[in-house]
């Protein structure tokens, strides 16, 4: 299961607050019942809220990069891992010119 976002908790947790401060000065009650009843509401709303924020979008070549680190199995040696995944990054190399 994964780990609620940081703004999935911001948002719940505000909606949580707000929601109960507005119900409860809105329907004006006293009793012990109604306020559960609004507590247990908000509760679920916000529940309802965190769940429906959009999750980040991912990089676009973000899905290929674990299936290329599979490739390579723990019992490489640490020398070829790191000259298995240079190869497949491919950047350019900046050298610095004399001084």
């Amino acid at each position: 299961m994964p780990r609620p976002t940081t703004a999935q908790l911001a948002y719940g947790s505000c909606t949580v607050i707000l929601s109960t401060l507005a119900m409860l000065l809105l329907s004006q009650t006293s009793s012990g019942a109604g306020i559960a009843v609004i507590a247990l509401s908000a509760l679920a709303l916000g529940l309802l809220v965190a769940l429906t924020v959009p999750l980040p979008k991912s990089a676009p070549g973000a899905s290929a990069r674990p299936a290329a680190r599979s490739r390579i199995s723990a019992a490489t040696p640490a020398r070829s891992r790191v000259t298995a995944r240079s190869e497949s990054v491919r950047e350019p190399v900046h050298e610095r010119m004399g001084s």
